[in-house]
């Protein structure tokens, strides 16, 4: 994947059409399988940066040139929405700071309804898949049918990354994943992170621990 010059401006309408700007001229490429991270100060631009890859949020100017499996190399800053929406669903993770799930969805269900949305997989499979995940990342056995919404905040985070990686995305975008784990959970993230990597996965991640990003990235592109 490769950013050129992407930038993003917001108007702040009830403050007279006020323009902030979130982020300028960013360009970075990020080789497949490799993982970079996105360094800088709060309020840089960081979560803009990956909501635009995303296209949670429409650039202004530049390009995100991605190679998808279904549609070959596209510019994900023009990319028709349909499309987009496509390749979010097929090929592209992301794990938010909050977790944000469908209510009355049980944390084993939010893990299975990715991989359920990938052709060929049956639901026996997908639950096993899921169960083995949460397993791993240490959620007890009596919250799998349980709703997200209860869960702690470490829980919850917990089942935000499970979502985003049990399908072992092409893409997967990380916006500060371990902010709120304890250390041990954070180990266990970090390995399934380096496995993804291992498998092909490329990955680009905002960490407010600059010692942990080092250990896990490849490349950190800094915005100063």
């Amino acid at each position: 994947m490769t950013v050129e010059n992407l930038s993003k401006d917001f108007t702040l309408h009830m403050l007279g059409g006020t323009i902030i700007a979130a982020c300028r001229d960013i360009s970075f490429r990020v080789p497949k399988g490799n993982f970079l991270g996105l360094s800088g100060p709060s309020g840089v631009g960081k979560s803009t940066i990956l909501k635009c890859i995303y296209r949670t949020y429409l650039p202004g100017s530049g390009s995100v040139w991605y190679d998808s499996e279904e549609y070959g190399r596209v510019d994900l800053a023009t990319l028709a929405d349909r499309a987009v929406i496509d390749i979010r669903t097929r090929e592209m993770g992301y794990v938010s700071q909050f977790l944000k799930v469908i209510p009355r969805v049980s944390a084993l269900d939010v893990v299975m309804e990715p991989i359920l949305a990938r052709n060929g997989v049956s639901r026996d499979e997908a639950r096993q898949r899921a169960v083995g995940l949460l397993e791993r990342l240490r959620i007890p056995k009596h919250l799998f049918n349980a709703y997200p919404a209860t869960f702690s905040g470490g829980e919850q985070q917990r089942i935000n990354i499970a979502h985003a990686v049990s399908w072992k995305p092409q893409l997967l975008l990380l916006d500060e994943p371990t902010a709120s784990l304890d250390s041990a959970s954070v180990g266990l993230v970090l390995d399934i992170l380096r496995e993804l990597r291992n498998e092909g996965t490329t990955m680009v991640g905002i960490f407010h621990d600059q010692d942990l990003m080092a250990e896990v990235t490849d490349e950190i592109y800094t915005i100063s």
